[in-house]
């Protein structure tokens, strides 16, 4: 016993620190990674005496009772696990940042309790003082357990060694250890094997095999241990350095797609997306299986990163692991995803506070996605290294430049090198003595195709204070800018090399601002620079005519021709003024107007390009949030717009920014929209159409009802022609006409008809009602289509002559697309029993009417505004605030109850925000102009509101 009490005395003490000044959270640095944010000194605290512990141990009596003794076991080690963490979460708490500190504290606390508990296991649950060969055991951690790194609720992972054939002992044993375990609420995750099936299976399985890489002993029989280790080297590891690195690569391609992709999502996986933490160990990873490295540091001795770029590297890794550690303990549980409701607590956890135009938690995130660029710079340098190595593929260069150059020296471009197929720099004080030289790399590298060396790419990052003012002025410098984004073969390709090496926003500073800038709201997927570039990729789509199919107008526009220069630089400037306390429009107009003439735009062009960037939301805002039947609504639109050619170029714009904010954001309900006002707008703006009256619409639309209806009787057409009102004819399209004509017929006193169909054109799903008018009538179907989980995008109610309201509502499912043709029966029987009054939405919305947790952290401020220009014959009303299931309803309502008549309502929704217009009449059929009669009315939305609040958070 003395030889055991004597190794536990050498890891007695597992601690986390304590500085003798201490910081609080909200002194800490609130910017950038520049900004050393690091632990402070520390002096020793215990998180779990070992000694004491296995003192408590080696006191049980042997012939005591086994229960009694489990018991009090678990109990002292539990008892001692909870003292551990709570100690390491104060910590935590006070220097958010000691992240390194703190999960190497979860990790040696963790031993503790294994040792402890195999201590007991073999000595006093079971014990085997003369064990035959067969029952022996070793216990060694694996994964990032075996690294010594776990945050607060990571997985306990665990590998029991045996020796070649399982022993009843062996098996009870382990069992007995893991009841113990399972008792502490640990999560584990276990595997019993012997070393030749971990070698055998490490062979067939990259999990297994980068598991037993980092694997490190714990307890039991060291001497298996060192035998697996000589195993893994000799037997499994040797020879197999390429064969891994691919296997790594391709898992990384892979978890990278299954994460969405891009390292600028704004609900980032910190462990497994791209920029994560997981691409950091995947780095160290290679370099110990390729050069047994024990440390990150020794890829600096290697040659593969110099020692700013491993400072960068354990920046980063900190930072990361200090947001997830936070995340862990906002959360209660192992969560890896940084949602929005944790992105708040997260940010005030570590110590970022609000600035004017931002708030705390964009700041935080920012912050994030500037190590997250970091990460893959790093990534790019090590696979580089690798290549050189003939460890890792070399990229493939396109057959149609196989011609140009190959991969030697003597054919490279002028004034550069390659190196392993890669462009370097020929000459480097030739290259730093003329700054445009760094625009010229760019240029080169899209002429050629040819990757950038990461030794170029340190080079650049070094002397990034050569961009400055001068080379901003540089005519030559902004022609070469401006060859760059209006390359026709990939601008993407060019602006994304630039803004990740932070040439662009050294280029363009108020681009820098924005580089990284979280954009907190659920609406926009991506980074506002990321967001940037999407956009321009998708002009770039358009123009070479992949989309169409899918943007017909807009790629008519593009290929009957305008002003690329105008576009591209529109695009990139669109979204330059936000994170400032104006709204980024008109800054980013004003920066228009002072950059254009810069990068050598003639004065009308300058004056276009500002227009567009202080006009870019107009179009969406016109077609999502205007009654598009009201003539009132075109005008207003072709009059900002002034011209056929702002039009087109307003279009196109829209239709990339829209498609920009991220995957599944541009439906056919926003084009139909669009391409509606768009052809409204043109021939308006250009008098190609038919200066109709109101009468000859209205004639119109009942003689194509009336084709549409061929086996109906002249008597019967005729009725129906004149039981509806000329907004009737106008506000609706034939289609919907000979639907609710077919209802009218069937409705009766008790009795309202519903009919669900599909509307392809729309991407939604159509719903028409037809039943006795009466007060509310808007506001009951609105309840029954928010019950079954539709959301609404439009809505236009009439009422005939003889008092039947007819409403049509355009619905989508959860996820914007039309219901499942199979779904739309039980959609009607659900719709059709709230509207025979078997379901009460008022009291189902109670228990209904929920907020997401993850969505309880936003913040949309309610604006209420009253518009009586807007419509010739309505008065509008919209409402601009935080979306919720039950929302429309509560308005609608609450219009009925001030005796508002509502004829149609446009439903936007923005992520968290909803913006509703109601086009509405008063009681008499009048516009609502009194300011006392506006006010009576939003006190009572507002109160809605509330009131719907304050349930749906409940």
């Amino acid at each position: 016993m003395a030889g055991t009490s004597a190794r536990w005395r050498s890891t007695r003490s597992w601690t986390v620190s304590r500085s003798r000044s201490r910081r609080r959270p909200e002194a800490l640095p609130q910017v950038g990674p520049d900004t050393a944010l690091r632990a402070p000194g520390f002096d020793p605290a215990i998180v779990i005496d070992a000694d004491a512990l296995m003192a408590r141990v080696e006191a049980m009596d042997p012939a005591g009772d086994r229960s009694a003794q489990r018991a009090e076991l678990v109990g002292l080690l539990t008892t001692a696990n909870r003292e551990g963490r709570e100690r390491i979460t104060a910590e935590l708490r006070d220097y958010p940042y000691a992240a390194r500190r703190a999960i190497q504290s979860y990790a040696g606390l963790t031993d503790v309790l294994i040792r402890v508990a195999w201590h007991y296991v073999t000595q006093i649950e079971m014990p085997n003082p003369v064990p035959t060969t067969g029952e022996h055991v070793c216990i060694v951690a694996v994964g990032g357990y075996g690294r010594g790194e776990m945050a607060p609720f990571s997985d306990v992972d665990l590998l029991f060694l045996i020796p070649w054939k399982r022993t009843a002992w062996c098996e009870s044993a382990i069992e007995c250890m893991l009841y113990i375990l399972w008792d502490l609420k640990l999560k584990v995750g276990q595997a019993v094997r012997t070393v030749d099936e971990c070698i055998r299976l490490g062979m067939k399985d990259l999990t297994i095999r980068t598991a037993l890489l980092e694997y490190r002993y714990l307890a039991g029989a060291e001497k298996m241990s060192r035998e697996l280790r000589r195993r893994l080297w000799k037997d499994l590891f040797a020879k197999t350095g390429p064969e891994f690195v691919e296997a790594k690569l391709e898992e990384r391609e892979e978890r990278h797609r299954r994460n969405g992709g891009s390292r600028y999502l704004v609900e980032p996986n910190v462990k497994e997306s791209k920029g994560g933490l997981r691409d950091l160990q995947t780095l160290f990873w290679i370099a110990k299986y390729l050069n047994r490295a024990e440390t990150p540091e020794e890829m600096v001795r290697s040659g593969q990163f110099t020692e700013a770029e491993m400072k960068t590297f354990r920046e980063a890794e900190n930072f990361l692991w200090a947001a997830r550690c936070q995340l862990h303990l906002v959360a209660g549980r192992p969560m890896e995803t940084m949602t929005f409701d944790h992105q708040v607590d997260v940010a005030k956890r570590l110590g970022f506070m609000d600035t004017e135009g931002q708030r705390a938690v964009e700041r935080f995130m920012q912050t994030y996605f500037t190590y997250a660029r970091q990460v893959g710079e790093l990534t790019r340098i090590f696979l580089t290294a690798l290549e050189a190595e003939h460890v890792k593929r070399r990229p493939r260069v396109g057959r149609s430049l196989l011609h140009r150059f190959s991969l030697n020296t003597d054919n490279a471009p002028e004034g550069y090198a390659l190196l392993n197929g890669r462009l370097d720099i020929g000459d480097t004080e030739a290259f730093l003595a003329d700054p445009v030289n760094i625009l010229r790399l760019f240029r080169t590298a899209m002429r050629t195709g040819y990757l950038i060396h990461p030794n170029t790419m340190r080079l650049v990052a070094a002397n990034i204070h050569l961009i400055d003012d001068g080379l901003r002025n540089d005519p030559e410098a902004n022609e070469l800018f401006m060859q760059l984004l209006l390359d026709r073969e990939d601008p993407e390709r060019a602006l994304r090399r630039m803004n990740e090496m932070g040439v662009l926003g050294a280029f363009i500073p108020d681009f820098g601002r924005i580089v990284a800038m979280m954009q907190y709201n659920m609406y926009h997927h991506y980074t506002v620079d990321e967001h940037t570039i999407q956009c321009i990729a998708r002009l770039h789509d358009i123009e070479r005519g992949a989309l169409q199919e899918e943007l017909p107008i807009a790629s008519s526009i593009l290929k009957q021709g305008v002003s690329r220069r105008i576009l591209y630089v529109a695009l990139l400037l669109h979204d330059i003024g936000k994170g400032r306390a104006r709204p980024h429009s008109e800054v980013g107009a004003e920066i228009a107007l002072q950059l254009c003439p810069r990068l050598g735009l003639a004065e009308d062009e300058t004056e276009t390009v500002a227009w567009l960037v202080r006009n870019h939301l107009v179009m969406s805002d016109f077609a999502q949030k205007r009654d598009l039947a009201d003539a009132r609504t075109v005008r207003d639109f072709a009059n900002i717009v002034a011209s056929p050619a702002r039009l087109r170029l307003l279009t196109v714009l829209t239709v990339c920014d829209i498609w920009g904010v991220g995957p599944g954001v541009w439906n056919n309900w926003k084009a139909m929209l669009l391409r509606d006002l768009y052809r409204q707008a043109m021939e308006y703006l250009t008098g190609d159409t038919d200066s109709q009256s109101r009468p000859q619409r209205v004639d119109e639309a009942k003689q194509a009802f009336a084709a549409a209806v061929p086996d109906w009787s002249a008597e019967d057409i005729a009725a129906e022609q004149q039981r509806h009102y000329d907004s009737f004819w106008l506000g609706l399209g034939t289609a919907e006409h000979v639907v609710l004509a077919q209802l009218v017929r069937e409705v009766s006193a008790d009795k309202p008809v519903v009919r669900i169909d599909q509307d392809p054109a729309r991407d939604a799903s159509r719903a028409c009602f037809a039943m006795p008018d009466h007060p509310g009538v808007f506001a009951r179907i609105a309840g029954a289509v928010a019950l079954c989980g539709a959301d609404v995008r439009d809505a236009r109610t009439y009422t005939t002559s003889d008092g039947v309201a007819t409403c049509v509502f355009w619905i989508q499912d959860k996820d914007g697309h039309p219901f499942e043709e199979s779904r739309l029966p039980r959609l009607r029987r659900m719709i059709q029993r709230t509207l025979s009054g078997e379901v009460v939405a008022r009291d189902a919305f109670a228990e209904r009417d929920r907020v997401k947790k993850r969505e309880q952290a936003f913040v949309v401020p309610t604006e209420i505004t009253f518009d009586n220009d807007g419509s010739e014959i309505y008065t509008m009303i919209t409402v601009d605030t935080r979306d919720r299931p039950g929302l429309l309803y509560d308005l609608t309502r609450s219009l009925t109850a001030t005796h508002m008549r509502i004829s149609s309502a446009i439903i936007a929704t923005y992520g968290e925000q909803a913006v509703d217009t109601f086009y509405v009449k008063d009681a008499f059929g009048l516009k609502v102009t009194s300011k006392s009669k506006q006010g009576q009315i939003a006190a009572a939305l507002r109160n809605a509101i509330r009131e719907g609040t304050e349930r749906a958070e409940a």
